[in-house]
């Protein structure tokens, strides 16, 4: 038994020095592409629910129609 405790140990210290090591390679973004990027996401979510949400009134207004 103990000898799985420590075998799971040692794999999840490799494991998290393997995650380590990938972040020091991420080249992350300045404030300003993080803020434009934001600001791309958020624009493209409001879009989207914009659609959405006229796609879902026409639809209830069709089917009001066909059951009446």
């Amino acid at each position: 038994m103990s000898t799985q405790t420590s075998a799971n140990k040692g794999k999840m210290s490799t494991y998290f020095k393997g995650v380590k090591a990938e972040t020091k390679k991420v080249i992350w973004p300045s404030k300003k592409e993080l803020v434009n990027y934001t600001g791309v996401v958020i624009l493209m979510c409001v879009i989207v629910g914009l659609i959405v949400w006229v796609l879902d009134l026409g639809i209830t207004r069709l089917l009001s129609l066909i059951i009446k």
